[in-house]
């Protein structure tokens, strides 16, 4: 399965790159990954105008899309789309950070999930 890091790279701007998660055979349930450690859930909802400036994350967490897409801006101008059923492991906790805002009709609901 891949997902998106969004990290802060050494030029202090935000990048995006591939992540591989991987998954083994675990027979008639499907294929599973080995069990990551997290400390929190966080349930979100946005309303359709949301347009958030430049920011960091809080913390370290995977965003889980539920409904809704959103447009991902990065420092170098990299836009990237992000809809339900996509992961985001969002790590840019320090740096210039990214801007989000939502491109699709109605609210956005997305789960957190925090790792610090």
């Amino acid at each position: 399965m891949t997902i998106t890091r969004l990290y802060t790279g050494s030029d202090g701007e935000s990048h995006f790159e591939e992540v591989e998660i991987n998954l083994e055979d675990a027979g008639d349930i499907g294929r599973l990954s080995g069990r990551l450690p997290a400390t929190g859930i966080i349930f979100r909802e946005n309303d359709p105008d949301y347009d958030y400036t430049w920011h960091v994350v809080p913390r370290r967490q995977y965003i889980l899309m539920m409904t809704g897409e959103i447009e991902i801006e990065v420092g170098d101008g990299t836009k990237r789309r992000f809809r339900a059923g996509d992961i985001l492991l969002a790590e840019d906790t320090t740096g210039q950070g990214h801007r989000s805002r939502l491109v699709s009709e109605g609210v956005r609901r997305s789960v957190f999930v925090t790792l610090d």
